[in-house]
């Protein structure tokens, strides 16, 4: 733990209100005996900590402010992960549409932002020096949105006009909406699809019109919706699960290697550094667009159904560059 996370520790303890003995705050900091002390003078002598030691109770804790300048620890500087899980929650927070939180929003924002602390790690210079960008994002109309999101959380049908990019089609149907499902920046919409009875995902920036019925929507089990929904790699579903093998060469690798392109994926390193990765996907249009992003540098071992399937995509863009 760094000093000034151990300071930010130290003030959680004390402001607790009951006094901690030194032994209990040595434990929970995780430092040695002279390392604290040398901590608990520093708060006092440089920030003006009005940190005092009950004989009573045999612990510290926080009394009266101190004369002088007021107590207050310096920004709080994040690691990766939190200033990943800070922004990305507050652009998510930013960027929902109207009618999933309304009002709410604008204070939670608020209250995240302060939490990024003063001075020189304050919000404002977390958002000036840290971009997260995000290229694949598409549009989602804010009427539909407010409509998915309405019938969602109100447990009420949906119809909908949707436009399926796929078969280029639009179709019209009644759905009972499960749960919003916001996957690689864009909202997706997972519902028991009563023309098909049975469990869909749409998107929901492709829902051209959409209006909220009075009937109660049909409940799914959370258990069979990560079933059919979580199953395979990507948004695309379903129950017949199949396994991909995937090589990808000794560079690719060092970027592969680090992913997690699925919770239930197996991979391994080959002597020659090549890793072969192992992933389950119900319908392989998602996967197929991720490996080709790869070129050259992964080959399709199994099954032979993708691996052909990869071969004709191959073939097809190679016609642009043989002329």
């Amino acid at each position: 733990m760094e000093r000034l996370e151990r300071f930010y520790k130290i003030d959680q303890l004390l402001k607790e209100g009951r006094p901690i003995s030194f032994h209990r705050l040595v434990d929970i900091v995780g430092v040695s005996a002279a390392t604290l002390k040398r901590d608990l003078t520093y708060m006092r002598d440089r920030f003006n900590a009005p940190i005092e030691y009950d004989r009573t109770s045999n612990g510290y804790r926080f009394g009266e402010q101190r004369a002088g300048p007021r107590y207050e620890l310096p920004g709080l500087w994040f690691s990766a992960s939190e200033i990943h899980a800070l922004l990305t929650t507050l652009r998510a927070l930013e960027g929902l549409q109207p009618g999933l939180l309304g009002s709410q929003v604008l204070p939670l924002v608020a209250r995240l932002r302060a939490l990024a602390g003063q001075g020189d790690h304050s919000w404002e210079e977390i958002e000036k020096r840290v971009r997260i960008f995000q290229p694949e994002r598409r549009t989602t109309n804010p009427v539909h949105f407010g409509a998915a999101a309405s019938a969602t959380l109100k447990r009420r049908r949906l119809w909908i006009r949707h436009y399926n990019r796929g078969d280029d089609k639009i179709t019209e149907r009644e759905v009972s909406p499960q749960r919003l499902t916001l996957y690689r920046d864009n909202w997706y919409m997972d519902v028991y699809c009563h023309l098909r009875q049975a469990l869909r995902s749409f998107a929901v920036d492709a829902i051209q019109a959409a209006e909220v019925r009075d009937a109660k929507a049909k409940e799914v089990a959370a258990a069979e919706l990560d079933k059919y929904l979580g199953a395979g790699y990507g948004i695309f579903a379903g129950e017949s699960v199949k396994w991909a093998t995937l090589k990808f060469s000794p560079k690719a690798a060092r970027w592969v290697g680090a992913q997690e392109w699925h919770p239930k994926q197996r991979s391994g390193l080959d002597a020659d550094g090549s890793l072969v990765l192992e992933v389950p996907y119900s319908n392989d249009r998602e996967l197929v667009m991720e490996i080709l992003k790869f070129g050259g540098e992964v080959e399709v071992v199994a099954p032979q159904a993708l691996r052909m399937r990869m071969g004709e995509a191959l073939r097809e863009a190679s016609r642009f560059y043989t002329r």
